[in-house]
Protein backbone atom coordinates (compact mmCIF):
# COMPACT_ATOMS: atom_id res chain seq x y z
CA UNK A 1 0.00 0.00 0.00
CA UNK A 2 1.38 3.28 -1.09
CA UNK A 3 1.79 5.58 1.47
CA UNK A 4 2.68 9.65 1.63
CA UNK A 5 5.18 10.22 4.05
CA UNK A 6 6.97 13.26 5.68
CA UNK A 7 10.40 14.68 3.09
CA UNK A 8 8.55 12.26 0.14
CA UNK A 9 4.78 13.72 -0.65
CA UNK A 10 3.06 16.04 1.19
CA UNK A 11 -0.54 15.44 2.27
CA UNK A 12 -1.44 19.21 1.91
CA UNK A 13 0.89 19.76 -1.26
CA UNK A 14 0.38 16.57 -3.04
CA UNK A 15 3.77 16.04 -5.65
CA UNK A 16 4.87 19.88 -4.98
CA UNK A 17 7.63 20.00 -2.61
CA UNK A 18 6.58 20.23 1.45
CA UNK A 19 8.34 23.37 2.07
CA UNK A 20 8.21 26.05 -0.60
CA UNK A 21 10.82 26.36 -3.58
CA UNK A 22 13.98 27.94 -2.64
CA UNK A 23 14.64 31.46 -4.64
CA UNK A 24 18.23 31.88 -4.55
CA UNK A 25 21.64 29.76 -4.20
CA UNK A 26 24.18 30.96 -1.53
CA UNK A 27 26.51 34.08 -2.50
CA UNK A 28 29.35 31.50 -4.07
CA UNK A 29 26.47 31.30 -7.20
CA UNK A 30 26.36 34.78 -7.45
CA UNK A 31 27.21 34.90 -11.24
CA UNK A 32 24.91 32.29 -12.10
CA UNK A 33 21.74 33.87 -10.31
CA UNK A 34 22.67 37.14 -11.98
CA UNK A 35 22.99 35.42 -15.30
CA UNK A 36 19.78 33.60 -14.78
CA UNK A 37 17.55 36.55 -13.64
CA UNK A 38 19.00 38.73 -16.70
CA UNK A 39 17.74 35.48 -19.18
CA UNK A 40 14.75 37.14 -20.55
CA UNK A 41 17.07 40.56 -21.98
CA UNK A 42 20.05 38.23 -22.74
CA UNK A 43 17.51 36.10 -25.29
CA UNK A 44 16.48 39.47 -27.08
CA UNK A 45 20.64 40.14 -27.31
CA UNK A 46 22.93 38.30 -29.21
CA UNK A 47 25.18 38.04 -26.12
CA UNK A 48 23.51 35.22 -24.81
CA UNK A 49 25.73 32.44 -25.35
CA UNK A 50 29.06 34.19 -25.32
CA UNK A 51 27.56 35.07 -21.75
CA UNK A 52 26.95 31.68 -20.90
CA UNK A 53 30.32 30.29 -21.86
CA UNK A 54 32.41 33.09 -19.47
CA UNK A 55 30.48 32.27 -16.60
CA UNK A 56 32.69 31.30 -13.92
CA UNK A 57 32.77 27.43 -12.66
CA UNK A 58 29.98 25.91 -11.37
CA UNK A 59 30.80 23.85 -8.06
CA UNK A 60 28.42 21.63 -7.70
CA UNK A 61 30.47 20.52 -4.21
CA UNK A 62 29.10 23.61 -2.54
CA UNK A 63 25.43 23.01 -2.86
CA UNK A 64 24.58 21.84 0.56
CA UNK A 65 20.83 21.00 -0.02
CA UNK A 66 18.31 19.33 -1.68
CA UNK A 67 16.64 22.77 -1.93
CA UNK A 68 19.52 24.35 -3.33
CA UNK A 69 20.40 21.18 -5.74
CA UNK A 70 16.79 21.51 -6.63
CA UNK A 71 17.43 25.33 -7.34
CA UNK A 72 20.83 24.49 -9.20
CA UNK A 73 18.55 22.26 -11.40
CA UNK A 74 16.02 24.74 -11.88
CA UNK A 75 18.91 27.23 -12.44
CA UNK A 76 21.12 25.14 -14.96
CA UNK A 77 17.79 24.06 -17.08
CA UNK A 78 16.76 27.34 -17.90
CA UNK A 79 20.47 28.96 -18.84
CA UNK A 80 20.75 25.07 -20.98
CA UNK A 81 17.75 25.70 -22.97
CA UNK A 82 18.47 29.00 -23.86
CA UNK A 83 21.64 28.21 -25.17
CA UNK A 84 20.22 25.48 -27.33
CA UNK A 85 17.59 27.24 -28.28
CA UNK A 86 18.01 31.04 -27.95
CA UNK A 87 19.27 31.70 -31.20
CA UNK A 88 18.34 31.15 -34.80
CA UNK A 89 19.85 28.55 -35.10
CA UNK A 90 19.92 25.84 -32.62
CA UNK A 91 22.98 24.31 -31.25
CA UNK A 92 23.75 20.89 -31.46
CA UNK A 93 26.75 21.33 -28.37
CA UNK A 94 26.47 22.18 -24.98
CA UNK A 95 30.05 23.81 -23.29
CA UNK A 96 31.86 22.10 -20.51
CA UNK A 97 30.70 24.88 -18.00
CA UNK A 98 27.07 24.36 -18.33
CA UNK A 99 27.25 20.60 -18.87
CA UNK A 100 29.42 19.01 -16.72
CA UNK A 101 27.36 21.06 -13.46
CA UNK A 102 24.10 20.42 -15.09
CA UNK A 103 24.76 16.28 -15.66
CA UNK A 104 26.35 16.38 -12.20
CA UNK A 105 23.21 18.38 -10.48
CA UNK A 106 20.71 15.67 -12.19
CA UNK A 107 22.59 12.89 -11.33
CA UNK A 108 22.03 14.08 -7.35
CA UNK A 109 18.25 14.14 -8.48
CA UNK A 110 18.39 11.14 -9.88
CA UNK A 111 16.94 12.58 -13.26
CA UNK A 112 18.44 13.81 -16.97
CA UNK A 113 20.17 16.67 -17.72
CA UNK A 114 17.15 18.55 -19.20
CA UNK A 115 14.32 21.06 -18.66
CA UNK A 116 11.86 18.38 -17.17
CA UNK A 117 8.62 19.44 -15.64
CA UNK A 118 9.57 19.25 -11.96
CA UNK A 119 12.04 22.13 -12.97
CA UNK A 120 9.76 24.09 -14.95
CA UNK A 121 6.81 24.13 -12.48
CA UNK A 122 6.91 21.89 -9.73
CA UNK A 123 10.09 23.99 -8.25
CA UNK A 124 9.82 27.11 -9.82
CA UNK A 125 7.27 29.19 -7.58
CA UNK A 126 7.17 31.67 -4.85
CA UNK A 127 4.09 32.78 -3.14
CA UNK A 128 3.42 36.74 -2.86
CA UNK A 129 2.19 36.54 0.37
CA UNK A 130 4.12 33.84 3.00
CA UNK A 131 0.98 33.05 4.45
CA UNK A 132 -1.75 33.02 1.51
CA UNK A 133 -2.68 30.10 -0.69
CA UNK A 134 -0.35 28.15 -2.91
CA UNK A 135 -3.15 29.39 -5.61
CA UNK A 136 -3.84 31.16 -9.07
CA UNK A 137 -3.54 35.44 -7.54
CA UNK A 138 -0.97 34.61 -4.86
CA UNK A 139 1.99 32.97 -6.70
CA UNK A 140 4.35 33.92 -9.42
CA UNK A 141 7.76 32.28 -10.71
CA UNK A 142 10.94 32.00 -9.57
CA UNK A 143 13.19 31.72 -13.39
CA UNK A 144 11.29 32.87 -17.04
CA UNK A 145 12.66 32.47 -20.15
CA UNK A 146 11.37 35.73 -21.79
CA UNK A 147 8.95 36.39 -19.13
CA UNK A 148 5.92 38.41 -19.36
CA UNK A 149 1.78 37.48 -18.67
CA UNK A 150 1.26 34.41 -20.87
CA UNK A 151 4.60 32.42 -19.68
CA UNK A 152 3.95 33.28 -16.03
CA UNK A 153 0.08 31.78 -16.32
CA UNK A 154 1.03 28.80 -18.61
CA UNK A 155 3.35 27.65 -15.84
CA UNK A 156 1.57 28.67 -12.79
CA UNK A 157 -2.03 27.14 -13.71
CA UNK A 158 -0.01 23.69 -13.61
CA UNK A 159 1.32 24.58 -10.11
CA UNK A 160 -2.40 25.48 -9.10
CA UNK A 161 -3.33 22.25 -10.10
CA UNK A 162 -0.56 20.40 -8.55
CA UNK A 163 -1.62 21.91 -5.52
CA UNK A 164 -5.61 21.15 -5.76
CA UNK A 165 -4.92 17.56 -6.29
CA UNK A 166 -3.51 17.19 -2.98
CA UNK A 167 -6.72 15.94 -1.83
CA UNK A 168 -7.08 13.80 -4.73
CA UNK A 169 -3.47 11.98 -4.07
CA UNK A 170 -4.56 11.69 -0.37
CA UNK A 171 -7.76 10.48 -0.77
CA UNK A 172 -7.11 7.65 -3.54
CA UNK A 173 -4.55 5.97 -0.57
CA UNK A 174 -7.17 6.07 1.65
CA UNK A 175 -9.69 4.75 -0.93
CA UNK A 176 -7.69 1.54 -1.83
CA UNK A 177 -7.45 0.56 2.06
CA UNK A 178 -10.94 0.80 2.08
CA UNK A 179 -11.20 -1.40 -0.49
CA UNK A 180 -8.67 -3.29 0.96
CA UNK A 181 -11.22 -3.37 4.40
CA UNK A 182 -14.24 -4.22 2.33
CA UNK A 183 -15.57 -1.05 3.54
CA UNK A 184 -17.79 0.30 0.40
CA UNK A 185 -19.40 3.10 2.68
CA UNK A 186 -15.90 4.68 3.12
CA UNK A 187 -14.44 4.08 -0.68
CA UNK A 188 -17.71 6.05 -2.01
CA UNK A 189 -17.11 8.70 0.36
CA UNK A 190 -12.99 8.36 -0.87
CA UNK A 191 -14.48 8.92 -4.27
CA UNK A 192 -16.21 11.58 -3.92
CA UNK A 193 -13.14 13.36 -2.63
CA UNK A 194 -11.13 12.59 -5.45
CA UNK A 195 -14.40 13.83 -7.92
CA UNK A 196 -14.30 17.15 -6.05
CA UNK A 197 -10.39 17.81 -6.31
CA UNK A 198 -10.79 16.44 -9.51
CA UNK A 199 -13.65 19.41 -10.55
CA UNK A 200 -11.20 21.62 -9.21
CA UNK A 201 -8.48 21.14 -11.16
CA UNK A 202 -10.81 21.06 -14.15
CA UNK A 203 -11.80 24.65 -13.43
CA UNK A 204 -8.11 25.38 -12.93
CA UNK A 205 -7.07 24.12 -16.44
CA UNK A 206 -10.43 26.20 -18.02
CA UNK A 207 -8.46 29.34 -17.04
CA UNK A 208 -5.85 28.86 -19.03
CA UNK A 209 -7.16 30.87 -22.20
CA UNK A 210 -7.70 34.14 -19.57
CA UNK A 211 -4.28 35.01 -19.86
CA UNK A 212 -2.42 33.04 -22.11
CA UNK A 213 -2.80 33.66 -25.61
CA UNK A 214 -2.35 30.79 -28.00
CA UNK A 215 -0.33 33.02 -30.32
CA UNK A 216 1.85 33.63 -27.75
CA UNK A 217 2.43 30.59 -26.00
CA UNK A 218 3.37 28.98 -29.44
CA UNK A 219 5.83 31.89 -30.60
CA UNK A 220 7.43 33.12 -27.32
CA UNK A 221 7.09 30.41 -24.58
CA UNK A 222 6.70 27.21 -26.27
CA UNK A 223 10.39 27.29 -28.06
CA UNK A 224 12.71 26.98 -25.31
CA UNK A 225 10.70 23.91 -24.00
CA UNK A 226 11.92 21.50 -26.54
CA UNK A 227 14.31 18.99 -26.08
CA UNK A 228 16.39 16.65 -28.34
CA UNK A 229 14.78 13.48 -29.20
CA UNK A 230 12.93 13.12 -31.98
CA UNK A 231 12.70 17.09 -32.60
CA UNK A 232 13.13 17.46 -36.28
CA UNK A 233 15.87 20.60 -35.47
CA UNK A 234 18.58 18.55 -33.38
CA UNK A 235 17.92 14.71 -35.28
CA UNK A 236 20.97 13.70 -33.47
CA UNK A 237 20.66 14.68 -30.04
CA UNK A 238 23.25 16.94 -27.79
CA UNK A 239 26.75 16.74 -27.25
CA UNK A 240 27.48 17.25 -23.32
CA UNK A 241 30.99 18.47 -24.01
CA UNK A 242 33.07 17.51 -20.87
CA UNK A 243 30.73 15.17 -19.66
CA UNK A 244 33.20 11.87 -19.04
CA UNK A 245 29.82 9.40 -18.66
CA UNK A 246 28.63 10.35 -22.55
CA UNK A 247 32.10 10.32 -24.02
CA UNK A 248 31.53 12.76 -26.42
CA UNK A 249 28.33 10.63 -27.77
CA UNK A 250 25.49 12.81 -27.98
CA UNK A 251 22.14 12.60 -26.32
CA UNK A 252 18.65 12.61 -26.63
CA UNK A 253 16.36 13.56 -24.22
CA UNK A 254 13.03 14.63 -24.78
CA UNK A 255 11.60 17.62 -23.61
CA UNK A 256 9.36 19.46 -20.65
CA UNK A 257 6.03 18.48 -20.91
CA UNK A 258 3.11 17.75 -18.50
CA UNK A 259 3.15 14.60 -18.88
CA UNK A 260 5.67 14.08 -17.04
CA UNK A 261 3.35 15.45 -14.13
CA UNK A 262 2.76 11.91 -11.78
CA UNK A 263 -0.77 13.20 -11.32
CA UNK A 264 -2.69 11.71 -13.87
CA UNK A 265 -0.83 8.42 -13.79
CA UNK A 266 -0.98 8.38 -10.18
CA UNK A 267 -5.13 8.96 -11.05
CA UNK A 268 -4.96 6.10 -13.80
CA UNK A 269 -3.14 3.45 -11.54
CA UNK A 270 -5.81 3.96 -8.91
CA UNK A 271 -8.50 4.05 -11.10
CA UNK A 272 -7.51 1.10 -13.07
CA UNK A 273 -7.23 3.28 -16.55
CA UNK A 274 -5.13 1.00 -18.37
CA UNK A 275 -3.36 2.18 -21.58
CA UNK A 276 -3.26 -0.45 -24.73
CA UNK A 277 0.80 -1.84 -25.23
CA UNK A 278 1.70 0.23 -27.81
CA UNK A 279 3.86 3.36 -29.12
CA UNK A 280 2.23 5.12 -26.47
CA UNK A 281 2.33 3.18 -23.37
CA UNK A 282 6.08 3.06 -23.96
CA UNK A 283 6.03 7.10 -24.15
CA UNK A 284 4.27 7.12 -20.93
CA UNK A 285 6.34 4.76 -19.31
CA UNK A 286 9.53 6.87 -20.36
CA UNK A 287 8.23 10.04 -19.00
CA UNK A 288 8.50 8.89 -15.79
CA UNK A 289 12.17 8.74 -16.10
CA UNK A 290 12.42 12.54 -16.08
CA UNK A 291 9.88 12.38 -12.77
CA UNK A 292 11.64 13.17 -9.17
CA UNK A 293 12.17 9.47 -8.37
CA UNK A 294 10.23 9.63 -5.09
CA UNK A 295 7.48 10.38 -7.24
CA UNK A 296 8.47 7.52 -9.96
CA UNK A 297 7.97 5.15 -6.47
CA UNK A 298 4.64 6.37 -5.52
CA UNK A 299 2.96 6.00 -8.64
CA UNK A 300 4.27 2.23 -8.83
CA UNK A 301 2.96 1.78 -5.37
CA UNK A 302 -0.45 3.18 -6.14
CA UNK A 303 -0.15 0.58 -9.27
CA UNK A 304 0.23 -2.24 -6.54
CA UNK A 305 -2.29 -1.50 -4.78
CA UNK A 306 -5.75 -3.05 -4.13
CA UNK A 307 -7.76 -2.78 -7.12
CA UNK A 308 -11.05 0.40 -7.32
CA UNK A 309 -12.18 -0.73 -9.91
CA UNK A 310 -12.55 -3.96 -10.04
CA UNK A 311 -14.05 -3.70 -6.60
CA UNK A 312 -16.44 -1.01 -7.83
CA UNK A 313 -17.25 -3.70 -10.67
CA UNK A 314 -17.78 -6.82 -8.19
CA UNK A 315 -19.85 -4.85 -5.82
CA UNK A 316 -21.75 -2.44 -7.95
CA UNK A 317 -25.08 -4.57 -7.91
CA UNK A 318 -24.98 -4.41 -3.73
CA UNK A 319 -24.33 -0.81 -3.73
CA UNK A 320 -25.32 1.15 -6.64
CA UNK A 321 -23.39 4.50 -5.51
CA UNK A 322 -20.27 2.68 -5.74
CA UNK A 323 -21.07 2.87 -9.67
CA UNK A 324 -21.87 6.43 -9.82
CA UNK A 325 -18.84 7.34 -7.29
CA UNK A 326 -16.44 5.54 -9.51
CA UNK A 327 -17.69 6.77 -12.77
CA UNK A 328 -17.77 10.08 -11.78
CA UNK A 329 -14.05 10.16 -10.95
CA UNK A 330 -13.69 8.65 -14.62
CA UNK A 331 -15.49 11.41 -16.16
CA UNK A 332 -13.70 13.83 -14.83
CA UNK A 333 -10.85 12.30 -15.67
CA UNK A 334 -11.91 12.22 -19.03
CA UNK A 335 -12.90 15.95 -18.96
CA UNK A 336 -9.34 17.19 -17.93
CA UNK A 337 -8.16 15.16 -20.90
CA UNK A 338 -10.76 16.46 -23.31
CA UNK A 339 -9.67 20.11 -22.53
CA UNK A 340 -5.98 19.17 -22.91
CA UNK A 341 -6.89 17.84 -26.12
CA UNK A 342 -8.64 21.05 -27.22
CA UNK A 343 -6.06 23.17 -26.14
CA UNK A 344 -3.28 21.28 -28.08
CA UNK A 345 -5.52 21.80 -31.30
CA UNK A 346 -5.71 25.54 -30.40
CA UNK A 347 -2.40 26.48 -28.84
CA UNK A 348 -0.23 24.49 -30.84
CA UNK A 349 -1.85 22.19 -34.27
CA UNK A 350 -3.81 25.41 -35.65
CA UNK A 351 -0.19 27.59 -35.03
CA UNK A 352 1.85 28.80 -38.67
CA UNK A 353 4.68 27.11 -38.32
CA UNK A 354 8.09 29.14 -38.87
CA UNK A 355 10.51 27.65 -37.80
CA UNK A 356 11.57 23.34 -38.08
CA UNK A 357 12.28 24.13 -34.39
CA UNK A 358 9.00 24.30 -33.34
CA UNK A 359 6.86 21.93 -35.09
CA UNK A 360 3.13 21.73 -34.83
CA UNK A 361 2.86 18.09 -35.66
CA UNK A 362 5.33 17.45 -32.79
CA UNK A 363 4.73 17.48 -28.94
CA UNK A 364 7.64 19.25 -26.88
CA UNK A 365 8.29 15.44 -26.05
CA UNK A 366 8.66 14.53 -29.30
CA UNK A 367 5.57 13.23 -30.04
CA UNK A 368 2.56 13.10 -32.68
CA UNK A 369 0.74 14.42 -29.54
CA UNK A 370 -2.78 15.08 -30.91
CA UNK A 371 -2.99 11.25 -31.67
CA UNK A 372 -1.59 10.37 -28.18
CA UNK A 373 -3.96 12.67 -26.43
CA UNK A 374 -7.17 11.33 -28.42
CA UNK A 375 -6.06 8.03 -27.80
CA UNK A 376 -5.56 9.11 -23.79
CA UNK A 377 -9.01 10.41 -23.78
CA UNK A 378 -10.58 7.24 -25.67
CA UNK A 379 -8.73 5.04 -23.43
CA UNK A 380 -10.05 6.54 -20.29
CA UNK A 381 -13.90 6.67 -21.18
CA UNK A 382 -13.44 2.77 -22.03
CA UNK A 383 -13.04 2.66 -18.58
CA UNK A 384 -16.92 3.95 -17.58
CA UNK A 385 -18.40 1.20 -16.05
Amino acid sequence: MARLRSGDISLDRGFLPANDPLGRLPHAFQAWEKTAAELPKLLVSDQLRQVLQELPPFDSDQLRSEAEIERAMVILSYLGHAYVWGAKKPSGQLPASLSVPWHRVATLLGRPPVLSYSSYALRNWRRIKADGPIALGNIALLQNFLGGLDEEWFILIHVDIEAKAAPALSSLLHAQQAVAEQDSSSLVNRLATIASSLQAICHTLDRMVENCDPYIYYTRVRPYIHGWKDNPALPEGLVYEGVEEYGGVPQKFRGETGAQSAIIPALDGALGIQHEHDALRIYLMEMREYMPPRHRAFIESVEQGPSIRDYAIEHQAGYPALREAYNECVHLLERFRTTHLDYAGRYIQRQSQQRAANPTEIGTGGTPFMIYLKKHKEETSGHLI
